[in-house]
């Protein structure tokens, strides 16, 4: 890790709008320092970091900014087409839509070690950029959402501690990358984000949106990554995320979603054996992602989503809930 990506100790907590101000001030500067008149390429994927960068760069370069959603088939149900409707029916963005789905799911296949997964979805990412960019004149630049934790999780520490895990945007760009990068949140905790967000004038549901990973359902996608059980991943997904909103608990859950372990167990369906796989279900809170506790979740409304997810999801035939808090696991299971 560079020392110019260490956190300063002196750095305040941004946790009010006046303190946001005065950072976007900065970052703007900083931007145009970096850019001049050139052009700037953002990942966006419509989450709480990509849309605050978008905002940001905006504020900062205008329509120099080139985004670019890219659907890697890993993308939750719906969702490259709210990101679309939103960016660029609503905030009126430039921006480019890519359907890359074939592309990601021929390179996964097979593979299921969790951070070679991490690497060619960043990698392939980065392929993606410079084909696009290639259709585009004077991209130079690269810009990415990458938070702090992103940084700490990926990088082996000076007394030799074994990185948790490498982020699709840190430390899995290739060497040759011609890109130079632009990463204007890169010090702030996801709190500080959200912060920085709301001094933007982003939409309070956008600022608070989900979370998402970068490789998408392909950490949440256990093991090898195969259509079906994607398809039923997502499918199940939908269903805890209708039933939360409808138990009003979207707004009380910092991050919950489903993961399907490529493992199959015995059930009983129309009176006949049925081997499916289980949908796992994951509730934690958490303030800067570095530690995260569980949320209980009242059993009628886990009763209610199981219900719904073994009767209406083809493969599925379990439902279990994970209970247990950031460090022993991770938010997320790969």
């Amino acid at each position: 890790m560079k020392f110019s990506d260490r956190r300063p100790e002196i750095m305040v907590r941004i946790n009010t709008k006046e303190l946001a101000y005065r950072f976007i001030d900065e970052q703007v500067k900083l931007v145009r320092e970096q850019v001049g008149d050139r052009k700037v390429l953002l990942a966006l994927s419509g989450g709480v970091d990509s849309s605050v960068v978008a905002a940001l760069l905006i504020k900062a370069i205008g329509k120099q900014l080139v985004c670019v959603h890219v659907n890697h088939g890993l993308m939750r149900k719906d969702e490259s087409e709210n990101v679309i409707k939103l960016f660029r029916g609503e905030m009126d963005a430039n921006l480019i839509y890519v359907d890359a789905t074939d592309r990601f799911l021929e390179l996964l296949a097979d593979v299921s070690d969790p951070e070679k997964k991490r690497k060619i979805i960043g990698a392939e990412f980065i392929n993606v950029f410079a084909d696009e960019a290639r259709r585009l004149e004077g991209i130079e630049f690269l810009a990415q959402g990458t938070i702090y934790p992103d940084i700490l999780e990926s990088i082996e520490q000076a007394e030799g501690k074994k990185a948790v895990k490498s982020h699709h945007n840190v430390g899995g760009l290739p060497e040759d990358l011609n890109f130079e990068l632009v990463e204007p949140i890169k010090l702030l905790y996801k709190d500080e984000v959200r912060v920085v967000g709301e001094a933007l004038g982003l939409p309070h549901n956008m600022v608070y949106r989900q979370p998402f990973p970068g490789p998408g359902l392909g950490v949440r996608c256990l093991g090898a990554i195969t259509r079906d059980r994607l398809h039923a991943l997502r499918e199940a997904d939908a269903i805890l995320r209708e039933e939360f909103d409808n138990n009003g608990l979207a707004g009380k859950v910092w991050q919950y979603f489903i993961v399907v372990p490529d493992i199959k167990s015995v059930g009983v369906k129309d009176g006949s054996r049925y081997e499916g796989w289980p949908a796992i279900i994951r509730a934690v809170n958490t303030t800067d992602a570095m530690s995260a506790t569980v949320e209980e979740i009242p059993y009628p409304v886990l009763h209610k989503i199981t219900a719904r997810i073994t009767a209406e999801v083809e493969g599925i035939n379990r439902v279990l809930f994970d209970l247990t808090p950031k460090p022993v696991g991770t938010i997320e299971w790969e």
